[in-house]
């Protein structure tokens, strides 16, 4: 199977322009590029997809350069359905910065990060006009179907002359980088194409690009801030174990397509997982293996290795090597309730409304249906201490089998 033919068969392959271009990434060594707005710190599950594939470029020894779009994130890239919230220049340079460290740790050494704004503030408005505007017809730019999904709607101008920057940063990046391909999302094509005219029309050279399918989650939606299910790669907003919670628990359906995507398991290896999961999909094993590969490429071993304990521990209800920190990580969820002196077991469970009544905490109690910290309580007399919390602080507070509460000592 050549590069090429493994990057169609992990389902990376869409669209494409150029008709050598399967020969050139088998044989040649390009350098390519791909690109993201600042509109946030981090990037998110959705963007894994392209630094992945951007890795296995640069593995084939392909040259990889991220363009982080300081110019065109202050405009923002049309939607389909409405137009993007614009953010200040502060936040873009805030987050250029943020993304420019977590691209570099994630895909390597060798990516070299630009910022479009380096060569659009050279800009005057005429001059771009003239240099750029007059090679792209506008009804070119109407039929391309991000702007025709907006026709009805409207579209404002600033986001209608978008595709003419990126477009530009093409053929920029072509002149003074050497790049000759463009990889991205399905939905950029348009711009990608709009790039590859430029360079014809101004250079009478031939570009390359290709799209990748946009990944899915179950239910049909973009991984996405837009979308309101985004799941980020910069472990202080996402934790590897949130990570890992969504990924163990990714459908059948659609864990192979992920384990092909967003992991360097070779053919072979994906088939066999995915066989062993067939036999026995109890076993959950084609998603551990996805967590594995994904949190690890991400925050590292120990990370992966500490999810997964903190998995196990709250399935069995062991919790009493966690941290503080693991109580965070693993109830972020949860409202904790304040904790300020020394109480009885009951008066606790009442004061923290974990129980109704005094009678029903007894009862509780009584049953067994109560412990701390991992610990079962059954002593009516037990009384909570600074000393008996962990860190001396924290207090986890299981009722029953499932339902869990936390406590904040002052």
């Amino acid at each position: 199977m050549t590069f090429f033919e493994e990057l169609k068969w992990r389902g990376l392959v869409k669209d494409v322009a150029g008709d050598d271009l399967e020969e050139k990434l088998n044989n040649d060594r390009m350098t390519f590029y791909w690109g993201t707005d600042p509109t946030a710190d981090s990037l998110h599950l959705g963007h894994y997809s392209s630094l992945v594939t951007a890795k296995r470029l640069a593995k084939a020894g392909h040259h990889p350069i991220l363009l982080v779009g300081g110019a065109t994130g202050l405009i923002g890239d049309p939607r389909p359905t409405a137009e993007r919230e614009m953010i200040s220049k502060e936040t873009v340079q805030h987050n250029i910065s943020g993304l420019s460290k977590q691209v570099q740790e994630i895909v390597g050494g060798d990516v070299e990060v630009v910022n479009n704004n380096d060569w659009m503030k050279e800009f005057t408005f005429t001059e771009f006009l003239r240099e750029v505007g007059k090679y792209i017809n506008v009804n070119y730019m109407l039929d391309k179907d991000i702007i025709r999904r907006r026709l009805d709607t409207g579209i404002t101008f600033a986001e209608f002359s978008y595709m003419l920057i990126q477009g530009y940063d093409f053929l920029y990046l072509y002149k003074n980088k050497g790049v000759r391909l463009q990889a991205a999302g399905s939905d950029q094509w348009g711009n990608i194409t709009t790039g590859i005219d430029l360079i014809r029309k101004m250079t009478g050279e031939q570009a390359y690009g290709f799209t990748m399918p946009l990944i899915l989650d179950s239910t049909g939606k973009k991984f996405g801030k837009s979308e309101g299910n985004a799941l980020w790669l910069d472990e202080d907003k996402t934790s590897s174990y949130e990570l890992y919670q969504f990924l163990i628990n990714t459908e059948d359906g659609k864990v192979e397509e992920y384990l092909k995507v967003f992991t360097f398991l070779s053919p072979e290896e994906i088939t066999d997982i995915i066989k062993k999961h067939t036999e026995k999909p109890e076993l959950r094993i084609a998603q551990k293996t996805l967590a594995r590969e994904i949190i690890t490429d991400l925050h590292g071993k120990e990370a992966f290795d500490r999810a997964v304990s903190i998995s196990e521990s709250l399935f069995s209800g062991d919790i009493a090597n966690f941290t503080g920190k693991d109580i965070e990580v693993a109830f972020k969820g949860l409202t904790p309730f304040e904790i300020d002196s020394d109480l009885n077991i009951v008066d606790f469970l009442v004061k923290g409304e974990i129980c109704s009544s005094k009678r029903e905490a007894r009862e509780f109690i009584h049953n067994g249906s109560i412990t701390l910290n991992g610990e079962k309580i059954q002593d009516l007399e037990y009384i909570l201490t600074k000393n008996k919390c962990i860190d001396k602080k924290y207090v986890v507070i299981r009722r029953g089998k499932k339902k869990y509460f936390i406590g904040v000592y002052n």
